[in-house]
């Protein structure tokens, strides 16, 4: 949120009054938390402004908020791959601008693409590059990692996507298993051309809602390719089993990721 509100002009949160702040809130509304396998406690913090002013200008004040909500189990049915739309017209963001926040403005540059990927059947839009259109950088709710002949690559940070707290955890997840991880620049030929040699081995994405979605299907320009037979991949599953177990607290946190509620 800091990396965020830097760029838009929006003071610094004290991170630990943050914390603090959100472990009161889930205290109070423990009797919301559910307790059936798959489901959680929603939290979502965000800044607005308040001035009461109409124009085109950093605001004055602000307001830092926090809801919750409980929801039901991401998969119910099982973990199912998602088909993805390679987009070759709109750009969401470019260097300098603001794909690396987490801000609305992003949401919005994706609509138009994402409602003509639906019409065509496709869950979700793979963008490429605002400059060349031709490497990958996230889908719309994700980040994205391809695994091609052995190898984890994942689009690196370069001021046009964002760093995803799910994506930190998969990438150190992978090393902590001795896995060859690289951040990297990633075309979207090289993934066709790597799934031709049969080298593109399985891809998923990671958010904060599904943890980890496979993909199961790319469309670009209109080539179809199925990954891994459409199903999820083992290390996919392994990445989704190790999180949500650690998540839940029936694995054991060597990272230091969770922070336990007490009254």
């Amino acid at each position: 949120m800091n990396i965020s509100n830097e760029r838009l002009c929006i003071p610094a949160l004290d991170l630990d009054f943050a914390v603090e702040a959100i472990k009161e809130v889930v205290w109070i509304d423990r009797e919301w938390i559910p307790e059936a396998e798959g489901t959680s406690l929603y939290i979502r913090p965000f800044v607005i402004c308040t001035d009461p002013y109409l124009g085109v200008r950093p605001a004055y004040t602000y307001k830092f908020i926090i809801i919750l909500s409980p929801v039901g189990a991401y998969y119910p049915e099982g973990i199912n791959p998602v088909k993805i739309y390679v987009e070759n017209e709109y750009v969401r963001a470019v260097r300098g601008g603001l794909g690396f926040t987490k801000t609305p403005a992003n949401y919005a540059a994706s609509l138009k693409a994402q409602e003509e990927a639906k019409h065509l059947g496709y869950t979700q839009v793979l963008w490429l590059d605002g400059v060349e259109k031709k490497y990958i950088e996230e889908v719309g709710t994700m980040n994205v990692f391809f695994k091609i002949d052995g190898e984890v690559i994942t689009p690196a940070l370069e001021g046009s996507i964002l760093g995803g707290i799910t994506r930190d955890s998969t990438i150190k997840l992978l090393q902590s298993w001795g896995l060859p991880v690289k951040e990297r620049k990633l075309s979207i030929q090289e993934v066709f051309d790597a799934h031709k040699a049969g080298k593109l081995d399985e891809a998923f994405g990671t958010g904060t809602a599904a943890v980890i979605s496979p993909i199961g299907e790319l469309n670009w320009n209109g080539n179809i390719i199925e990954i891994n037979q459409g199903q999820i991949g083992e290390l996919s599953k392994r990445i989704y089993d190790t999180i949500t177990g650690i998540q839940s607290g029936q694995l054991k946190d060597s990272f230091a990721w969770t922070t336990e509620v007490k009254g």
